[in-house]
């Protein structure tokens, strides 16, 4: 592991300390947490957004879906 230097504003190291101590962890281990879970976050919106481009520069035709919508349908009695 690596040391850093942090710099947080007085609200946001109260709410960090009191966390941690609610959660046992130390407030190393705290931040740590919340960053690998942000950097999740913006992993997933990376990757909506990389869909979402792809879905408008080539939307999906009607015809793509017609057979997986008959293989969905319940079948009749």
């Amino acid at each position: 592991m690596e040391t850093i230097q942090l710099v947080l504003d007085t609200n946001l190291l109260k709410a960090t300390d009191l966390a941690a101590r609610r959660h046992k962890v130390n407030r190393s281990a705290l931040i740590r947490e919340a960053l690998r879970e942000h950097l999740k976050q913006l992993r997933v919106r990376e990757l909506e957004e990389r869909d979402r481009k792809g879905y408008q520069a080539r939307p999906p035709r009607v015809e793509e879906y017609r057979r997986w919508e008959e293989i969905a349908a319940w079948p009749e009695d």
